[in-house]
């Protein structure tokens, strides 16, 4: 699929409340029929209570009505690549076991990966069935 929406990605993160960290995430999750839906990172002062750019993203996407994520885009104003935290790789987890990840820095360098890559024994659905 691809075709990496850079400039809606430039966008979208300056609509992100970080106000604490200084650091402004936005996402954008493709479907299989080009449909998407995106998110960015909304902080709070109770740090507990922030809501990532990549589970703002996926849940937009559910609430949409869209299915089977086909890939996401991660975009960080910086050098180094950024992949999602571990609450939101669980999270993608149960949308996609195998969905593809483009993260992409401030000079639009991008790094592929595959959430299994950066999840390898994630905890899901099936486990669930082992309890009963």
């Amino acid at each position: 699929m691809s075709n990496v929406p850079l400039l809606e990605l430039k966008k979208l993160i300056a609509r992100a409340y970080a106000p604490y960290s200084d650091f402004k995430v936005a996402v954008i999750i493709r479907d299989r029929n080009g449909k998407v839906a995106n998110g960015v990172n909304v902080e709070n002062a109770s740090y507990g209570l922030t809501s990532c750019a990549e589970r703002n993203a996926v849940f937009s996407f559910v609430a949409n009505g869209l299915e089977k994520p086909a890939e996401l885009f991660l975009y960080t104003e910086t050098e180094a690549f950024t992949a999602p935290c571990g609450a939101c790789r669980q999270v993608l987890m149960e949308f996609d076991p195998n969905l593809p990840i483009v993260m992409i820095n401030r000079d639009g360098e991008e790094k592929r990966v595959g959430i299994r890559e950066l999840v390898p024994m994630p905890f899901g659905p099936e486990d669930l069935d082992d309890a009963k």
